[in-house]
């Protein structure tokens, strides 16, 4: 079982919930500019990694819904199709989460040192930040995508 700040990650069931930290302003009073603009930006991350999870719930529970009431072929084998890509979307989601939660410790190590962070973590952050804008940018054609569907066959 994978724990993220304290908190059991069920990979099935992806009941994950970010707890914001109510010290989240004061770990960076001691940082530098760039260690605290980089730590609020993974923090802006994970609220929204956490709606992403409570939003692809929401789509495969939809899913199962429809599912439920169908039995024609060429739907069920369309309705696995999203399913997996869910899973999938499930999966680079909990990647990144793990990412950040690895990149926080660097800038939190280099917050409580009131150094720069390195030029390895600013890389790892960017590379994060363009896999952030690819999610998004997949997340919103996967839910088009997936909401035009239900809509051809309603």
């Amino acid at each position: 079982m994978i724990v993220l700040h304290g908190l059991p990650y069920s990979a099935k069931g992806y009941d994950l919930m970010f707890f914001l930290d109510e010290n989240h302003k004061n770990l960076h009073m001691n940082a530098s500019n760039k260690t605290a603009q980089l730590l609020n930006e993974n923090f802006t991350w994970k609220r929204l990694l956490e709606s992403f999870i409570q939003e692809n719930n929401f789509l495969k529970t939809r899913l199962s819904e429809v599912v439920d009431r169908q039995n024609d072929k060429m739907f069920i084998a369309c309705a696995e199709e999203f399913q997996n890509d869910f899973i999938l979307k499930d999966e680079f989601i909990l990647d990144i989460v793990n990412d950040i939660k690895g990149l926080e410790k660097n800038l939190q190590l280099a917050s409580a040192q009131k150094i720069e962070p390195d030029e390895k973590t600013c890389k790892r952050q960017e590379k994060l930040r363009n896999e952030m804008n690819n999610l998004e940018s997949e997340f919103a054609v996967l839910k088009t995508q997936f909401n035009k569907y239900l809509l051809s066959v309603a």
